[in-house]
């Protein structure tokens, strides 16, 4: 949320702009539920961000802004991943606090068992030395509280184990949440929030060689314009199954943006990030795909692509324009390549 929203929504004008977000989504056929709400607010605060870009597009094609649609504009636009953030370090401090206590338990445990050792000795040794001794009674007494204080431990251990269990499936659970809330619905690929996490901090930590990938979809408007959106999203996964099967090891792809791709490349040569970017270019081409409903023949999908070298001291936003340029070379020089961006001077 911009800073101006921030204000709006908190201020004089709240209710007058929450009129007019509710007249807008009425206008357009959206259901007032509460994502689409924030999807809206976000929509009319900045007209030309790429969610607003995105539900322009939507409209001007006439479809229906479904739940389905809500939740993939919301994965991909929203900026959710600072409440899974916010879930995660939760989860970490409730650790932190249970493997104290845990600890101080256990603590308190062994000194009570070495305490009831003492005082079992001690029993022994008087009733040795005479069995009428009153001390004998007093250190009886003290062993048998002993003993109830030992049975009542247990049973805190026994809950504090059972806690132990409830907090690492609930932090399971959010771990799973956070996945999701990092993850692109539709191609199951990193999202852009995800991406920029990583590059942040890979460019934080400035090992080199590091290499950011920047891939686009030739034409992909025309798939959209000729056979639909459903259809669109097809060649979408296609291509993000490609990515997926030589993204593993150290490199890391996301879905950047619409029809925009984006593979980091840690540790690896140019020549090395360039071959991999032809095999996925000449892959993605190889195979005709078909409209799934009718069995149609969609053509062939090719790829233009451009790549950057990480440049010592070099911040994400930089490197992002580089990349970028690089993609919108092999643009200009026809589509369906890859460009390497130019590298320093006098560098191998």
């Amino acid at each position: 949320m911009t800073a101006e929203l921030e204000t709006t929504v908190r201020g004089p004008q709240a209710y007058a702009f929450a009129h007019h977000v509710i007249d807008e989504m009425e206008k357009a056929g959206v259901w007032p539920t509460r994502l689409n709400f924030e999807l809206w607010l976000h929509y009319l605060d900045d007209r030309e961000s790429p969610l607003a870009c995105e539900i322009d597009r939507l409209l001007a094609a006439s479809d229906i802004i479904s739940d389905e649609v809500s939740e993939r504009l919301a994965a991909e636009f929203l900026p959710r991943g600072r409440l899974s953030e916010q879930i995660r370090d939760a989860g970490a401090v409730l650790d932190r606090e249970l493997a104290s206590v845990a600890h101080a338990i256990a603590k308190a445990h062994k000194t009570q068992a070495d305490y009831g050792d003492t005082l079992a000795d001690a029993s022994n040794t008087i009733e040795a030395a005479d069995a009428a001794s009153p001390l004998k009674a007093l250190v009886g007494g003290l062993s048998t509280a002993t003993k109830r204080a030992r049975r009542e431990t247990a049973v805190l251990e026994k809950r504090l184990e059972t806690s132990n269990k409830e907090i690492a499936r609930l932090r399971e659970h959010l771990e799973e949440v956070r996945r999701e809330a990092m993850t692109d619905a539709l191609t199951s690929l990193a999202n852009r929030k995800a991406f920029d996490e990583r590059l942040e901090q890979s460019c934080a930590s400035g090992d080199a060689p590091l290499i950011l990938a920047i891939i686009d979809i030739d034409h992909f408007k025309r798939f959209n314009d000729t056979w639909g959106h459903q259809t669109g999203d097809q060649v979408l996964r296609y291509v993000s199954t490609v990515l997926s099967r030589f993204s593993g090891g150290n490199r890391f792809a996301a879905r950047f943006g619409g029809e925009e791709f984006a593979i980091l490349f840690p540790g690896e040569s140019a020549g090395t990030v360039l071959a991999a970017l032809e095999t996925i270019r000449e892959e993605v081409a190889s195979r005709a795909l078909r409209r799934r409903s009718t069995n149609d023949d969609l053509g062939k999908v090719t790829l233009s692509a451009g790549f950057a070298d990480y440049r010592p001291g070099e911040g994400p936003a930089a490197l992002l324009e580089r990349a970028d340029a690089a993609l919108y070379a092999s643009k200009r020089g026809g589509r369906n390549r890859v460009t390497r961006a130019p590298a320093l001077e006098n560098a191998a």
